[in-house]
């Protein structure tokens, strides 16, 4: 019996199909403790983590070897001064440190900040002055701690500064002072309802949004690991994020250790899809999540053979049903798509027991009530376009759901007016109760009295040889009130030129219904982006 089961009641069907789940746990549940500690106590020598990275080190560690370090990183924390409700923040890439710490804060009761190494002097000077970072733990590699210094210097802010493996110029080396920490923490009780994670969004407009998850959240990703990622107990499971992104907690961490499974963590900077492979077949990966660009390189770049790999999943934007189409063909594995925000865990998914649909968000996850729902709140009939929501149960409580926004509750209750959760995100149900995305809700473009989502005009666009990436944008048209219009970096071996934008017309018109036709193009070298990679549709509209 994996030790999920110990925490939740499931109904399936014949086919293994998840039909209900209720999730139960102490008031007092706390990852760190009633997860790591008790596999490790039960099976010390599970494995948890198998991790290398592109200089060929390589590191295997069991569930005792997390729980003894994340226990002496837990006494360094401790003796630190850092205790329950302080924040702080992980800046550790893909290094093994992350794990040990994530769970060090948990027991501690402390709030984990993760973030990217990416982020500049001023993403730093925003997050540390938004959120009262009282510590951070870093890298030593890329100038993060440099950035970190000059970031505390601008804000006048205090933290306590720790680096890992390395030591770093006003930063102590924590590797060092895990050494003489002893491996035994006594625990420190937390509530269930306190924070646990806060996760700054990238969001389209303005700063990003502090969203924060209590001690529930790691539970609520039962469904993710184990009826999407189909991650097994014994198994090893792989999904490429960077640990500053909510995809590392989806699928990196939680719901894989709670059913069971390792998880894969390959430490590397640039994307080579010949290293991944290899990685995978190397260790013998049995599930793998990764975004659809990188199924989209490795479909270019030809996919070798992945015996071990029994199931591949995949979210986050528009995948062509050529790549569905190509990767089924070399592997055999029909790709599962899902769909989630930072504030929640997983909404939909094509799950197992069902059939994997290309394209589709699958069905919605028993975990929660959702519905489609249009204008004024009221429910949209099938086939019609409606803003996803989530409402919750009698009881008010529904895990897996953001608890608040950091310092800002008029937007909390914003998104949850009318006592349902607006994700702001639209989709349709077919008539076989498939749910199909249409775009955000601020993305959708209005055009002869048609409402087009730019997901429908993207999906077409990305089939066409000559286009590396795209956006589709609605803009002020005397006719039509907006026109469809497609901006594009073209790939490499293509110049622009008016008989290459007809081209693309031409193609992407032929397969459009009249009202989804592309009525402008526009070239670019490159997209304006959010830090996590997000194109940022808002600075392409200013642009006209």
């Amino acid at each position: 019996m994996s030790i999920y089961q110990r925490f939740c009641t499931e109904v399936t069907d014949e086919n293994g199909a998840l039909k209900k789940i209720t999730l139960h746990y102490p008031d007092n549940f706390n990852f760190g403790y009633d997860v790591v500690d008790v596999i490790a106590k039960e099976t010390p020598d599970k494995r948890a983590i198998v991790w290398c990275n592109t200089e060929n080190e390589e590191h295997i560690f069991s569930f005792e070897d997390v729980r003894a370090n994340s226990n002496k990183m837990a006494n360094v924390f401790k003796n630190a001064g850092i205790g329950r409700g302080d924040r702080v923040m992980l800046v550790l890439k893909k290094h093994y440190e992350y794990w040990f710490a994530a769970i060090a804060l948990h027991k501690l009761g402390a709030v984990m900040i993760p973030a990217t190494h990416m982020l500049t002097v001023s993403d730093f000077v925003y997050r540390i002055k938004a959120a009262g970072i009282r510590a951070v733990v870093s890298t030593p590699q890329d100038g993060v701690p440099e950035r970190i210094k000059k970031a505390l210097e601008q804000t006048g802010a205090e933290a306590k500064l720790w680096s890992v493996r390395t030591a770093a110029e006003g930063f102590e080396n924590l590797s060092e002072a895990m050494e003489s920490a002893s491996d035994s923490f006594e625990r420190v009780e937390t509530s269930v309802n306190d924070p646990m994670m806060l996760y700054f969004t990238s969001g389209t407009t303005g700063y990003p949004k502090g969203v924060i998850h209590d001690h529930s959240y790691p539970l609520a990703h039962i469904v993710t690991a184990k009826y999407w990622h189909r991650a097994e107990d014994g198994g090893l499971h792989f999904t490429v994020a960077e640990t500053g992104w909510a995809k590392a907690s989806w699928g990196k961490l939680y719901g894989q250790w709670l059913v069971g499974s390792a998880v894969m963590v390959y430490d590397f900077d640039n994307f080579d899809p010949k290293q991944l492979i290899s990685v995978i077949n190397r260790y013998s990966v049995t599930s793998f999540c990764a975004p659809p660009t990188v199924y989209r390189y490795l479909v270019r770049k030809g996919i070798p053979e992945m015996p071990s790999l029994r199931h591949a999943t995949t979210a986050g934007e528009m995948l062509a049903p050529e790549v569905f189409r190509k990767f089924k063909e070399r592997t055999g594995l029909e790709l599962c798509e899902g769909y989630g925000q930072t504030e929640t865990t997983l909404l939909m998914a094509n799950f197992a027991g069902s059939k994997p649909v290309e394209g589709s968000m699958g069905v919605t996850s028993p975990l929660y009530n959702i519905e489609l729902r249009g204008k004024h709140g009221e429910p949209v009939p099938q086939g019609a376009v409606g803003e996803v929501v989530i409402v919750p149960p009698e009881n008010g409580k529904q895990p897996g759901v953001f608890c608040a926004y950091l310092d800002n509750e008029e937007h909390y209750n914003h998104v949850w007016r009318g006592g349902v959760y607006h994700t702001g995100d639209a989709a349709y149900m077919d008539e076989n109760g498939l749910y199909w995305f249409h775009g955000r809700f601020d993305d959708i473009i209005k055009t002869g009295g048609f409402r087009v989502g730019p997901y429908e005009v993207e999906n077409v666009l990305t089939e066409h040889p000559a286009v590396a990436e795209c956006s589709v944008i609605g803009v002020p048209d005397p006719l039509r009130g907006q026109a469809i219009k497609a901006v594009i970096v073209l790939g490499s071996g293509y110049e622009p030129s008016r008989e290459l934008e007809l081209e693309i017309k031409e193609f992407c018109n032929s397969r459009l219904a009249e009202y989804k036709w592309i009525r402008l193009v526009e070239f670019v070298d490159e997209m304006p982006k959010t830090i996590s990679g997000k194109i940022r549709k808002s600075v392409l509209r200013s642009r006209g």
